[in-house]
């Protein structure tokens, strides 16, 4: 997928480009900084000799050396000083500057840690939200494959305060989910005891009916002796799950490039969906699309049953897709952001 989130070590993640959070002067520091100059090896301090140093915000670019990477964009990031001297912008500019520094490398794809959330200050939930906004931004006009290395879970938790509601939200459900099983447990039991009691249902179990064989009802014997039914069920078959999505796109009025973007789709899955009219997607995928389509809960269903899936309220994952969409928000990043908190599998291709 076009972006996603990981719980990592940043120096052992494959990329094209690994971003350094670096400090003005290149030469190496604590925290993610000291990692990747360590990891790299001491080629790099030497290279960073060379360049002379990076202003806040702009972004300078090295070999890889002992990484996996081809290179390794080094970034400033803002020091937090409560949000009052441009911190949000420096930030959003550090992202942008990297990304298009790996856009003019011909990078495919690029991993960065999160900048400025650790001796620098910058709060993790605002940092997430500005790398959240600037990779939406870059993936409107561009392709590569972005990756949120995340080291520490603290960045990131279902405990956080931003995410009390939704974890409040999946208690109801889970609540109401054990609340219907158990009043449908006992309509069985009262059902058993009421066939129990009936001397009817005693003379039929007690009898040589019991064991007799169950005749075969008209339907069986027509679908066995007759394949044409079950040739007339398949022509009776309903569009597939490409087919009404497609259709979806059209009546949207979305282009291609609109719908797979906004679903956080790699552009060659979605070639594969649209040539292949008996596609069947992930479930994640599948959901990618209704978030992109911002199609309610009622429609959510019905796309996903297309790919023979549905909305369970006993898996955190749907309820949490799910709480959005009763919500309208169709961000699929911060939907994304949700689920890796909560330790689900995020969405899109």
């Amino acid at each position: 997928m076009p972006f996603r989130i990981i719980r990592d070590d940043i120096t052992r993640v494959h990329a094209d480009a690994i971003v350094n959070a670096a400090n003005s002067s290149l030469l190496g520091g604590g925290g993610v900084d000291g990692a990747i100059h360590r990891a790299a090896g001491p080629e790099l301090l030497k290279e960073c000799r060379t360049i002379g140093g990076c202003p806040t915000g702009e972004a300078r670019v090295t070999g890889g050396y002992r990484l996996n990477c081809k290179y390794i964009i080094h970034t400033v990031g803002p020091v937090w000083h409560g949000g009052t001297e441009h911190e949000e912008e420096q930030l959003y500019s550090s992202y942008m500057s990297s990304l298009r520094l790996a856009a003019d490398k011909g990078c495919e794809s690029i991993a960065f840690p999160l900048i400025s959330s650790g001796v620098y200050g910058y709060p993790k939930d605002k940092a997430v939200e500005v790398a959240e906004r600037a990779f939406s931004d870059f993936l409107e006009t561009e392709e590569m494959n972005i990756t949120l290395v995340v080291f520490d879970k603290g960045s990131m938790t279902a405990s956080s305060g931003r995410y009390r509601e939704i974890a409040r939200y999946i208690s109801d459900a889970y609540a109401e989910e054990h609340r219907d099983k158990s009043e449908r447990r006992l309509s069985i039991l009262s059902l058993n005891r009421k066939k129990k009691n009936s001397s009817e249902f005693n003379a039929h179990i007690g009898g040589a009916a019991a064991c007799a064989p169950m005749p075969l009802t008209e339907c069986m014997e027509e679908s066995m002796g007759v394949p044409d039914t079950l040739r007339r069920l398949l022509d009776k078959k309903d569009e597939s799950f490409s087919e009404y999505l497609l259709r979806l796109i059209d009546e949207k009025g979305w282009t291609d490039v609109q719908t797979y973007k906004k679903a956080n789709i790699d552009r060659k899955l979605f070639s594969k969906i649209r040539s292949d009219p008996e596609y069947r997607p992930k479930k994640q995928t599948a959901l990618a699309f209704a978030i992109a389509l911002e199609l309610d809960v009622r429609d959510t269903e019905s796309l996903l049953e297309k790919a023979g899936y549905a909305l369970s309220p006993s898996m955190k994952g749907d309820l949490i897709v799910r709480y959005y969409i009763e919500h309208r928000n169709y961000d699929i990043f911060q939907i994304n952001e949700a689920l890796f908190a909560f330790d689900q599998t995020l969405i899109g291709g």
